[in-house]
């Protein structure tokens, strides 16, 4: 059964035909499973659910060294007969593939609520926006015409024309916080433009990868020009960026991200790496806000997936006439967030995804209580299912700004709040971190406005944004990159510009010779 076709901000007020069918495709998913079956090659890792360990997602087998090589030299054998398709053949199978991610959007969403603990309308969501990946990129190469384009001559005999070429063998590493929708991005983008791919899953979400493989390879893309390769970072991962890859994608954290940068620009030539490396997310609320909205806006943001999006807002900025109204509504609404068993329909977000989020969230709340205050949350949950993962409250600190707590990414449901007293001041304040994914402003001042837009060192902005203070992009709709730390390319995933990331360009000149036998 497809959905129609949902965005994040769809989800504030589903319908009971969507929940039905979520529950279905809940019910219908039980029991474990081996992949490969009857593997019997070491290592092997067994994945547990977030939400309860007692819940196993699966038993797999992971990569060794030699086998990310391996899986490198078989994708690009594969290039000749993929990037030799028509770019309409191509383009056709990748939205079957749309379409077949669509129809299996509940039973997917399910999985994604086993696997990482998400809550069945940010489940629901990831999976649609897979889809919807596929469907997007297609359809930007069909408007752009293809791959060609006729240039300027010298003269009548000689005939230009550019022509985009893929780069050939194009590894995704994916994180763990969205493990269906960012394989699906860079791998739907990469393969309409020629390229074959070898995905590193996250350790957090191996069945989604594996799933979103299957269903691609139904479609008619050839296996070897997608494949997926299981294991850890520093070593599955560390080892196919020195695989020989012809470029790269990388979702993570800052630090790595550098890293991978930093280790393809010494190689014997450069490499395109696309980077998508975190944020450390502002919300301003000036004087001229409407508070219900800034509140609404800053807790979906700041507590969505248990803040764990590199586009949650962590920090807010109030100015001082209107700082107590604001701070008790979003307070107000933190505290009546239903934390819990993410199947459950009425829960608000579930686990977060391991232990070590857990010591972070305690790490960082005694520095809160250290510097400033904690003004509500703070505590890890237990009971029932809760003693079973790390269910964690939602949490709100204020801190002075020379905090490491205000400029450290937490991926946690924590945000901290400051005042301010001019905008320009908050505007600065915004500005000064090394990360430049995504803002958000509320006020109703037009000059504030166009100061902002005008000003922010971001990539994705939002104004006015009860859905989502500084989260909620869609293909299509908002393209999501970061700037200065955040993102190495300033394009945009799901946008207009993005597929042209995964192609280079060939200038070809030919001139008519004089005097060859006709």
């Amino acid at each position: 059964m497809a959905s129609s076709r949902l965005t994040y901000a769809d989800l504030a007020l589903p319908g009971e035909e969507l929940h039905r069918a979520y529950e279905q495709a809940l019910a219908a998913r039980h029991g474990s499973a081996e992949h490969p079956p009857g593997a019997t090659r070491a290592p092997h890792r067994t994945e547990r659910s977030p939400l309860d360990q007692r819940i196993v997602v699966g038993h797999f087998t992971e990569a060794r060294t030699d086998e990310v090589h391996h899986a490198v030299a078989v994708a690009r054998a594969a290039v000749p007969d993929w990037a030799g398709r028509p770019w309409q053949e191509r383009l056709d199978i990748l939205e079957s593939a749309a379409e077949r991610l669509s129809e299996q959007v509940y039973d997917l969403a399910a999985l994604l609520t086993l696997e990482i603990g998400k809550t069945r309308l940010e489940a629901i969501g990831e999976a649609e926006e897979a889809a919807e990946f596929f469907r997007y990129y297609s359809g930007r190469w069909r408007a752009d015409g293809g791959f060609e384009r006729p240039m300027a001559g010298a003269s009548p005999r000689e005939q230009n024309r550019s022509v985009l070429r893929p780069h050939g063998v194009w590894a995704v590493i994916a994180p763990f916080n969205f493990p269906l929708a960012l394989v699906a991005g860079p791998a739907a983008a990469a393969l309409a433009a020629g390229n074959t791919v070898v995905v590193k899953a996250s350790e957090h979400g191996y069945l989604a990868a594996l799933r979103l493989r299957q269903t691609v390879l139904a479609a008619g893309v050839p296996a070897n020009a997608l494949q997926v390769l299981l294991g850890d970072g520093p070593t599955v991962g560390a080892e196919l960026v020195g695989a020989g890859v012809d470029g790269i994608t990388f979702t993570g954290s800052h630090d790595v991200g550098t890293e991978i940068l930093q280790r393809t620009a010494a190689g014997p030539w450069p490499r395109p790496v696309i980077c998508e490396m975190g944020g450390k997310n502002t919300a301003i609320v000036t004087r001229h806000a409407d508070i219900a909205d800034a509140a609404e806006g800053i807790v979906r943001s700041a507590f969505g997936f248990g803040g764990q999006k590199c586009s949650s807002c962590s920090r807010v900025l109030v100015q001082h006439g209107v700082h107590d109204d604001l701070l008790a509504a979003v307070v107000e609404r933190a505290a009546r967030l239903r934390v819990g068993d993410p199947r459950e329909r009425a829960t608000d977000y579930g686990p977060v995804i391991d232990e070590r989020a857990g010591k972070r969230f305690t790490r960082a709340v005694e520095s809160a209580a250290a510097a400033g205050t904690v003004l509500t949350g703070g505590s890890r949950l237990t009971g029932g299912i809760r003693a079973h993962g790390v269910y964690l409250e939602p949490t709100v600190v204020a801190v002075p700004r020379d905090e490491p707590l205000w400029q450290e990414e937490l991926f946690l449901p924590l945000v901290a709040v400051s005042r301010f007293d001019t905008f320009h001041e908050a505007l600065a304040e915004t500005n000064a971190t090394r990360f430049g994914l995504s803002a958000g402003l509320f006020s109703r001042d037009e000059h504030e406005i166009t100061a902002f837009l005008d000003g922010v060192q971001c990539g994705v902005v939002y104004v006015n944004r009860p859905g989502g203070a500084t989260t909620g992009a869609w293909p299509g709709m908002q393209p999501f990159g970061g700037w200065k730390g955040s993102g190495s390319t300033g394009r945009g995933g799901g946008g207009e510009h993005y597929t042209h990331l995964y192609v280079r360009e060939q200038s070809r000149t030919l001139h008519s010779l004089r005097g060859l036998p006709s």
